[in-house]
């Protein structure tokens, strides 16, 4: 970075924080935001913590046009000692950077904008909620910003983070929801952008969602792009299945989101004694294992929702329900680990806190 000194601009006065029990995903937004800027040539600049406000972008801006877009998402925790906690931030800003790297998008310093972050909770650790099952969520993201309709990478940007107070992701919590397995539409294939936290990939998978929606489903399991048969993620997550007391999940294949809580669970299954095999598995597999009653659990992981177990799955005119549509006991095993660690109940063994 060019420059690194970082300018910080307060609200004169604070906004009203909604009520702990009115939290839902995404709504309201903290006092303050971060953001800094790069210039081709002059690399990432001038950064700052400001006023929460809007962004003005000239119309021909090439975020509009062409998408070139990355975002991150974590969160920060308020232990029952008051500390404030974040999980395994390194990782997300080392995914941002390979994301970026698939979008034509400069690197950041990992190390200095980790510094920026704590920094900005810092300044606006009275929004971080302290009712069991709340946090802080932390969405890093960076935007092309050149007013250029050229087909080529912006030659400006802006780094932005911007924090929100969070309730339960799902309605259901930790109880497990209806999945349908996809098989018209693709969320992502190899070479693609698929192993990128970028915009489209969210955004082009609605159509799916918005029919499994109407069909009664909370999720959507999606399958290869071109065969259809291999399992990737089950909506915004990494899956997993139980089979046979070993726990399977697809493998990394560059069209699959490497997850931060999904190398979270793998690491804490291995510690456990757990075998976790990383390897494709097609639906028609799945179903023979349930069929044969050896699907024991499945459950999706990801930093919104945590651990999300799947009660039910329906592939065309085949549905199998799983568990008896009970939380798995593994499930639930890891979601107590994954937020006790988070939250500061758990010893962290691992080294996977940082405090604030």
């Amino acid at each position: 970075m060019s420059d690194h000194t970082l300018t910080v601009v307060k609200r004169s006065s604070k906004k009203e924080k909604p009520a702990s029990d009115q939290l839902v995903f995404g709504k309201h937004y903290t006092d303050h935001m971060f953001i800094m800027d790069y210039e081709e040539g002059k690399g990432w600049y001038d950064p700052r913590i400001v006023p929460y406000e809007p962004v003005t972008l000239d119309p021909a801006a090439m975020i509009f046009h062409y998408g070139q877009t990355v975002f991150e998402g974590l969160k920060a925790y308020r232990s029952k000692e008051n500390r404030i906690l974040l999980f395994r931030p390194e990782k997300n800003l080392q995914r941002i950077n390979t994301s970026s790297e698939r979008l034509s998008i400069p690197r950041i310093d990992e190390e200095q904008v980790l510094e920026y972050l704590k920094q900005l909770i810092e300044i606006d650790q009275d929004w971080v909620p302290s009712t069991p099952g709340t946090s802080l969520y932390i969405r890093p993201f960076v935007i092309a910003t050149e007013p250029n309709l050229s087909l080529a990478p912006s030659k400006t940007y802006k780094f932005m983070i911007i924090l929100s107070p969070v309730g339960s992701y799902y309605a259901e919590g930790i109880n497990p929801v209806t999945i349908k397995v996809e098989e018209k539409y693709t969320r992502a294939v190899r070479g693609g952008t698929g192993a990128a936290k970028t915009a489209g990939n969210y955004s082009s998978a609605y159509k799916a969602q918005e029919v499994a929606t109407k069909e009664g489903f909370s999720q959507v399991l999606w399958l290869d792009g071109v065969e259809k048969k291999y399992i990737e993620e089950v909506g915004s997550m990494n899956v997993f299945f139980k089979i046979n007391g070993e726990v399977v999940t697809p493998q990394l294949n560059g069209s699959i989101l490497e997850g931060i809580t999904r190398l979270s669970t793998i690491e804490l299954l291995r510690s456990w004694g757990i075998p976790v095999i990383e390897r494709q598995i097609t639906i028609e597999e799945l179903f023979q294992y349930h069929k044969e009653g050896a699907l024991e659990e499945a459950f999706g992981t990801g930093t919104a929702a945590v651990i999300s177990p799947i009660g039910e799955l329906s592939w065309g005119e085949h549905q199998v329900v799983i568990n008896h549509r009970q939380t798995g006991e593994l499930a639930k095993q890891l979601y107590d680990k994954l937020t006790g660690i988070q939250t500061g109940v758990e010893a962290d063994e691992y080294g996977w806190t940082i405090e604030v």
